[in-house]
C-alpha cells in the first residue's frame, strides 16, 4: 500500500534526561542545571476546577482507570506518528488496535498538510522560560514552520477547554527558535477523538506568548 514519505531536514538534538524530584519530571541540561518540565509548570498553573469535578463524579478508581488507559493510547499514538514521519516501514509495529485506529485518524493530516520534517520528539530547553520538554514534531504545516503537537481525547474538546494545548506548544516554539534561529511563528494541536472525526486547531503563537511568559516567568 502507498504512503506519504516525508522530507527531512533535521536539526541537531541537545542531549538533555530526565529526573523524577518529588513526582515531578524535571530536564537535566548538559550544564547539569535542572528545570521542571513544560508540562508541570502549566499543571501548577492552569485552573483544575473541572478536573476535580470530573473525579468527584466518576469516582476516585474509575477516574485513575480512565486516565491510564487514555496515557496508553495517547502513548501508542506518539510512537505510531514517530516512527510514520521518519519514514519507517513498519510504523504499525507492535501497537494494539485502539492506538492504530487512533492514529490512522491523524494520518490524513500528515500527509495532506505536512512536510519538510526539521524535528521530532526533540528536546528543548530554555535559560529564560527555566524549562525543558521533548516537542511531537516541528515541521512545515501548510508550508509554515510549525510546531505540531498529538493528543488524544475520548470527547470533542472545545478550543475554551484547551488552552493548556495552545500555551504548551508555544512554550516548544519558543524554545525552538531561540535555541536553533528559525521561526516557528504557527503552533498545530491535532487530537484523535474515539468514534468521532479528528479535531485540528490551527493558531497563530503570537496571541500566547504573552501568557506564556507571565507563567514561566514568574516560577
Amino acid at each position: 500500500m502507498s504512503r506519504k514519505l516525508f522530507n527531512h531536514n533535521m536539526v541537531p538534538e541537545v542531549e538533555i534526561t530526565t529526573e523524577s524530584i518529588e513526582g515531578k519530571r524535571y530536564y537535566v541540561l548538559p550544564s547539569g542545571e535542572k528545570f521542571r518540565s513544560v508540562t508541570t509548570v502549566l499543571d501548577g498553573a492552569m485552573d483544575k476546577t473541572a478536573l476535580i469535578e470530573w473525579k468527584k463524579r466518576v469516582g476516585h478508581e474509575e477516574a485513575q482507570k480512565i486516565s491510564t488507559q487514555a496515557a496508553r493510547r495517547g502513548t501508542a499514538v506518539h510512537s505510531i506518528a514517530e516512527r510514520y514521519v521518519l519514514n519507517e516501514e513498519d510504523y504499525l509495529r507492535g501497537a494494539m488496535p485502539s492506538g492504530i485506529d487512533a492514529f490512522k485518524t491523524l494520518q490524513t493530516f500528515l500527509d495532506k498538510h505536512v512536510d519538510n520534517i526539521l524535528g521530532i520528539e526533540l528536546p528543548l530547553y530554555s535559560n529564560v522560560l527555566k524549562t525543558a520538554g521533548r516537542c511531537d514534531l516541528i515541521a512545515e504545516f501548510n508550508g509554515v514552520p510549525s510546531v505540531i503537537d498529538f493528543k488524544t481525547s475520548r470527547k470533542l474538546k472545545k478550543e475554551e477547554w484547551i488552552e493548556s494545548y495552545f500555551l504548551q506548544t508555544t512554550v516548544y516554539s519558543l524554545m525552538f527558535e531561540w535555541l536553533y534561529k528559525i521561526h516557528v511563528p504557527q503552533i498545530v494541536v491535532m487530537i484523535a477523538v474515539d468514534h468521532e472525526e479528528p479535531q485540528l486547531f490551527i493558531k497563530d503563537r503570537g496571541y500566547y506568548v504573552d501568557k506564556v511568559l507571565d507563567i514561566f516567568t514568574a516560577q
